[in-house]
């Protein structure tokens, strides 16, 4: 019984893992090329997107074919191989901590990289016992059915990748889901954690010549006979406060001031474009929301555009589309996070977003009707 137990658990949970970031690609891809920087190997990036693909799909893989019992002799050989792998290399991380959020699962669940290594340490156990007892999962009905709903499963997982990716994430785990109030969003609220940090101060002994470390606790500031102060060092956080869902949010002009209260206070509506690279930005898309920009704008609107590139390319792009509003800078992690689409499009209201679009869903004037009167 429990050798059924161990399985499912381990099929569902590299099912959930697969599909949260199958079905955000362009996440799983950036989390790949925090790592490549990380690493020092830029190199590596080009393959980030592919690398994503294949590693949410081969895990969703190995989970649906635990659940439902297909090939388990085969397939425990590989969920054992690849938790063997990446037991190591989440140990590695947890050590060097180059990036602080593993990615396993994607922006469905933020956890450290030693809470990853210890989930992994658990899942590797459930790897090894249920390869030990790989000859014992026979299927009462034959492999039939395994292989059919196997086989069905995955042919709706791709579907919803290709969604995901040619719109938005059919499940938004962003803090800039639709619905979210911004500036709420921004707040710490009254009590909230704060950051705990450790001075640490170097004294040396005024006999002996040797430094020694002292805390808050226990230096030595009233024995001047024996102590003499050198230095203090920088402080050390020792307890990590609360961080707001949303605390990076930025718009920039060009000399550097941030005037995002102007529009994220905005009674009437504010449509902002996200366009975290112009020279990458899909043009044709960009096309689309200039039209819209137009009528948006002649009905008194507020219609700009953030982006991170530099502000020498903002004329070009306005040149090559007809994109007739202004740009503004904001980081480009930010704006990645903000919406999977370069260009992306989102509608604010008295700072809360009420749409959300990808490029190759920019909506016409009057499908926003019901949203805002325009």
């Amino acid at each position: 019984m429990f050798k059924h137990i161990a399985r499912v658990l381990l099929g569902l949970t590299f099912v959930f893992s697969g599909f949260v970031k199958g079905i955000d690609p362009w996440g799983s891809a950036y989390k790949f090329t925090d790592y490549f920087n990380a690493f020092q190997m830029p190199w590596l990036t080009d393959l980030a997107f592919a690398l994503g693909i294949f590693l949410a799909a081969t895990e969703f893989f190995l989970g649906v074919a635990f659940i439902f019992n297909f090939f388990t002799r085969l397939t425990s050989w590989l969920m054992l191989a690849f938790m063997v792998f990446f037991t190591g290399l989440t140990f590695v991380l947890a050590l060097t901590n180059p990036v602080s959020d593993c990615g396993c699962f994607g922006d469905a669940l933020i956890i450290t990289n030693w809470q990853t290594f210890y989930k992994n340490i658990v899942l590797l156990a459930l790897a090894i016992y249920i390869f030990m007892k790989r000859k014992n999962f026979k299927s009462k009905n034959g492999p039939i059915l395994s292989v059919a709903f196997t086989g069905m499963t995955m042919v709706v997982y791709f579907y919803l990748v290709g969604y995901s990716y040619n719109h938005l994430p059919i499940i938004d785990f962003s803090p800039y889901k639709v619905g979210v109030n911004i500036p709420d969003a921004m707040k710490i609220p009254d009590g909230a954690l704060k950051d705990v940090y450790e001075n640490n101060f170097i004294y040396k002994n005024t006999k002996t010549g040797q430094e020694k470390d002292f805390t808050e606790a226990n230096y030595p500031w009233q024995d001047t006979l024996n102590w003499k102060f050198v230095k203090m060092e920088d402080p050390v956080l020792i307890q990590k406060g609360y961080i707001p869902p949303i605390h990076d949010f930025r718009i920039e002009t060009a000399d550097g001031e941030d005037i995002k209260d102007f529009f994220l206070y905005d009674e009437k509506g504010t449509f902002i474009v996200i366009a975290s690279n112009l020279q990458k930005t899909n043009r044709e898309g960009m096309k689309a929301i200039a039209q819209l920009a137009i009528e948006a704008k002649r009905k008194g609107y507020n219609f700009i555009g953030l982006t991170s590139s530099s502000p020498d390319s903002f004329e070009e792009l306005k040149n090559e589309t007809g994109a007739q509003f202004d740009f503004f800078n904001t980081d480009e992690i930010t704006l990645k996070t903000i919406v999977r689409s370069n260009p992306g499009l989102i509608l604010l209201k008295k700072g809360t977003i009420i749409g959300k679009y990808h490029f190759n869903d920019i909506p016409k004037v009057e499908e926003l009707e019901d949203q805002i009167p325009l």
